[in-house]
């Protein structure tokens, strides 16, 4: 910055905070409440001064001003009416320097603007999730590292303090929404101390500068979301900024005017209007607001608050703040309950965001928070079931009528003898649900075999250009990974995998490194970082070295392993003791998901055996339609294949990602997640611009194909890496080839998903899809010989049929799309061609079903049957049958022997006949 431009920005940002003007008396006034501060908009420079004298500062709405030299030229660098409002910004922020903005988020990027690559930021773990996501951009794309910690205990920040890499500690008391409080003040002084050169910010938007003025306890910069109470009436976005030092206002003031994001003439006029009534609004807010925590407390709800006397911190809080604010939240303990209560207010608008002068409620875990992802939520202490509350100036009586209403009609509590008590069930609730995931012992025998089951995956479009942020589409396939664990009586625990060398190796349970494990109880979900303590344990103290191993053998039993110490910890749980055989029809390897399908099997294994999941109950008997006069005759609905809760599906598809991470380490999610739910998603990564995560596709219709697998090993990360190397040689003709790999998949995608589009024109259009798909990859330097030889025979007449390759490249499958009316005699020829090549085809579906579980009922069994009982039960159960119909069949030596001795090409077949599967 030049010395005159920088002159100009110290003329225009350097705002004093005077005291108020007094007349020529003897006796000087007593300093100016804060109330009057806020309905007094002036400025002692008199070339602000309106010429006509209005009272209210006037708004100036032009973008241009006349004349050379003056103080202002362009409205994005200084306005007299946002000058006017930045005045009277730092007047009441005992500040210096003031700034307004677009956004509370606008401020903070302009803040985090002054570090740099390198630098390390600490935050607290309980923050607002827009912060949380700009701080991951940060730590993402920018080289910033970013370090969560619990800032309510001041002596957390030290080991994190590091001279001359720590550049900011960003704080916000009370957090939102759990509403912890930090000690501004004494953590301001711990950085002084120990990191001179960092900067203290805080976020203040919960208090407003009414209630608290972090500047005068040390903070460096002060940010508000001016949307909320400075405005009050959520009629505009703004955001501002204050600080005394004119160093770090300088900064600010550069990039605000490089930028251009500086508040508008007619938002600053609604803005300082809004400031105005800011005292009075507050006051009413935060009286109501301790009338609403007393009542939600007195019931028995966990409320937090820092008027209620309990509150974790509360001297400190009165120490550094003058007010409680108007923001409060409370836990149910059950989601659901939760959803009803919100959905049943009236009065309380649903809505993110606080500070407006109506009430709101919200759910943050789904609304406000949601950008953070669940893992990190539950790593955070989050509850998912956090009801928030944000009082406005609405009569206090109405407030509370409205929401006793709706926590009776949720049934969360009742009325007895003429006062709202909670109901003890509610209470309870999050217990009772999680005893009601737990199988009873008498329902579900400790000594029983599972049989389970998950599909691989293809991915149709998008390979390798998912990398660079184009969108995949994967589905699940036919060919499965099978899992049966059965129970062992001699404390010890064993797997077999049969597909990777045939490889066996057990454990004595008591051995194992239990003193490296954390538990996970039941109800938690695992951290977003594996516990390196425990596998570094289970590597050095309960494996060989992974060279004295089969190939891929290591990691599979590291993560099933680390899935076991985790989720079968003796804190809380029994050790099972049992043998896991592992069998698969997917070749193993290949680029088609073996290694999420086996991260499935072993996920949902050991939640079963561990009883922290159950399978849904037997429905209740009805009168046979046949015989409705008949008692015993009975009709049991064997319609339908999703069977398996979403809740459950969830849980296990959370555990089976923690598996792909240990074998994988930084896992998409995508394999797995296709794996437990079936069917098929797309999946874009973040950090590219654009929407990132995973959707499912919505009615997607199952398509016949022809997987052939080369046999042919590939170097995933070689053939990534060469992609990226030829990115960075020819940028523009790559990304063109990505552009058309995006216009592919999004063709896809609607074609797919459209109930519109005929069976036929579906297939002829994926058919030209797929051979410019590979025409793509073939430019991109991913395909092989044996890929293309593969693609020749199949496009061969009589044939005609597309292939490209799918996953890695280099190798591995490739996939053939087969029309519906194929003819059998071709499809026989040409398989008995690739095979005569060395290719390995497999004739599978895509698109079908997800994880899946052997039921349990002796009524779903078929061992010893013949296959076509199978669809319609016996009309006459057995005596022990009849009694409570959930008699379960302890068929586990006869699944343990055939499992492994059924030969390969009879045994999807073979498991699919042991009885009824509950699908997702």
């Amino acid at each position: 910055m030049d010395p005159s431009t920088k002159s100009q920005y110290s003329s225009r940002y350097d705002l004093p905070t005077p005291e108020p003007d007094s007349p020529s008396l003897s006796r000087s006034r007593r300093p100016y409440s804060f109330s009057t501060l806020c309905a007094t908009v002036e400025n002692p420079n008199s070339s602000h001064k309106d010429q006509h004298g209005s009272s209210s500062v006037p708004i100036y709405q032009t973008a241009t001003f006349k004349g050379v030299g003056g103080e202002y030229d362009y409205t994005r660098s200084g306005n007299p009416t946002r000058t006017h409002l930045e005045h009277h910004i730092a007047k009441i922020s005992s500040a210096q320097h003031a700034f307004a903005v677009s956004s509370g988020m606008a401020a903070l990027d302009v803040i985090t603007r002054i570090l740099k690559p390198g630098s390390e930021v600490i935050a607290g773990d309980d923050i607002y999730g827009g912060t949380n996501r700009l701080l991951t951009y940060l730590r993402t794309h920018m080289g910033v590292t970013v370090h969560h910690i619990d800032t309510t205990d001041a002596n957390s920040i030290i080991p994190y303090l590091r001279p001359g890499k720590t550049a900011m500690v960003l704080l916000e008391s009370p957090t939102n929404p759990l509403l912890k409080i930090i000690d501004i003040a004494n953590i301001s002084a711990l950085v002084k101390e120990r990191c001179e050169d960092a900067v203290v910010v805080v976020d203040n938007t919960m208090m407003s500068p009414y209630l608290q003025r972090p500047l005068e306890h040390g903070a460096d910069i002060v940010y508000d979301s001016a949307t909320k109470y400075l405005s009050g009436h959520h009629d505009l976005m703004a955001g501002v900024i204050t600080c005394n030092r004119d160093d770090l206002a300088q900064q600010m003031a550069f990039t605000i005017n490089s930028v251009g994001n500086a508040l508008s003439p007619f938002d600053s006029f609604l803005l300082l209007r809004g400031i105005k009534t800011l005292a009075i609004r507050m006051d009413r807010q935060q009286s109501s607001a301790l009338l609403v925590a007393q009542m939600l407390s007195k019931l028995g709800f966990k409320t937090h608050y820092p008027g209620l006397p309990n509150h974790p911190g509360k001297e400190i809080h009165e120490r550094i703040a003058d007010g409680y604010g108007a923001v409060l939240s409370f836990e149910t303990g059950d989601k659901e309950l939760s959803e009803q209560i919100v959905g049943a207010t009236r009065l309380w608008g649903i809505s993110v965001s606080f500070g407006c002068v109506n009430s709101l409620i919200s759910m943050p875990c789904v609304m406000s928070h949601a950008s953070i992802d669940p893992a990190t939520r539950a790593e955070r202490g989050l509850p998912e079931d956090l009801i928030r509350l944000c009082v406005g100036i609405e009569d206090p009586s109405d407030l509370l009528d409205d929401l006793q209403h709706a926590l009776l009609e949720a049934g969360a509590i009742t009325l007895a003898a003429n006062d709202f008590v909670r109901i003890p069930n509610a209470v309870n609730k999050a217990v009772e649900k999680l005893a009601n995931m737990q199988p009873r012992d008498d329902a579900f025998p400790s000594d029983r075999a599972w049989f389970v089951s998950a599909p691989g995956k293809v991915i149709l479009f998008g390979e390798h250009a998912v990398v660079h942020g184009v969108t995949a589409l994967a589905a699940s396939v036919d060919l499965r990974c099978y899992g049966l664990s059965s129970p062992r009586e001699d404390g010890r625990v064993s797997v077999r995998l049969t597909n990777v060398g045939d490889h066996y190796h057990e454990w004595d349970v008591d051995e194992l490194p239990w003193d490296a494990a954390t538990p996970v109880v039941p109800g938690d979900s695992h951290g977003e970082v594996l516990d390196q303590r425990l596998l570094d344990a289970i590597t050095q103290r309960a494996l060989p070295p992974a060279d004295q191993l089969p190939p891929k053998t290591h990691g599979a039993l590291l993560a099933f392993l680390y899935l076991y110490m985790s989720i079968s910890h003796k804190g809380f749980r029994q050790r099972p003791c049992f043998h896991f055989q592992v069998r698969s029809t997917l070749p193993v390897g290949a680029g088609l998901g073996s290694s999420a399908a086996y991260s499935t099997c072993v996920s949902t294994v050991l939640l079963l055996v561990n009883k922290r999941i159950s399978l849904p109950p037997l429905p209740q008997p009805s009168r046979s339609p046949t015989h409705p006069e008949d008692p015993g005759h009975i009709h049991i609905s064997h319609q339908g294949r999703r069977a398996i809760p979403p809740a459950i599906a969830d849980e296990i598809n959370q555990w089976a990602f923690v598996a792909e991470k240990v074998l994988h380490g930084n896992p998409s999610g995508v394999d797995n997640s296709v794996s437990v739910f079936g069917g098929a998603l797309a999946y874009t990564r973040p950090g590219f611009g654009k929407k990132s995560g995973m959707d499912p596709i919505q009615g997607f219709k199952s398509l016949k194909f022809l997987l052939v697998d080369s046999k042919v090993p590939r170097d995933t990360k070689k053939l990534v890496a060469g992609v990226a190397a030829k990115k960075m040689e020819e940028p523009e003709v790559v990304q063109k080839i990505l552009d058309a790999i995006q216009s592919i998949t999004d063709e896809a995608r609607r074609a797919l998903a459209d109930p519109e589009v005929s069976r036929e024109d579906l297939l002829a259009a994926l058919s030209t899809l797929i051979d410019v798909n590979h025409a793509h990859l073939i430019s991109l330097g991913v395909s092989h010989e044996s890929l293309e030889v593969i693609r020749r025979r199949t496009a061969a007449s009589p044939y005609g049929l597309s292939t490209k390759l799918t996953g890695a490249g280099g190798g591995g499958c490739a996939v053939t799309l087969v029309p519906d009316n194929f003819p059998t005699e071709h499809l026989q020829e040409l398989v008995s061609t690739l095979m005569g090549d060395d290719f390995q085809p497999y004739l599978t579906a895509v698109g079908g079903s997800g994880v899946g579980i052997l039921s349990p009922y002796e009524v779903h069994r078929s061992l010893e049957r013949d296959r076509s009982e199978l669809m319609t039960p016996p009309d006459t159960p057995l005596p022990h049958e009849a009694e409570d119909h959930v008699t379960l069949a302890n068929a586990g030596d006869v699944l343990k022997a055939e499992f492994v001795d059924v030969p390969h090409e009879e045994f999807a077949h073979w498991a699919e006949s042991q009885g009824r599967w509950l699908y997702v």
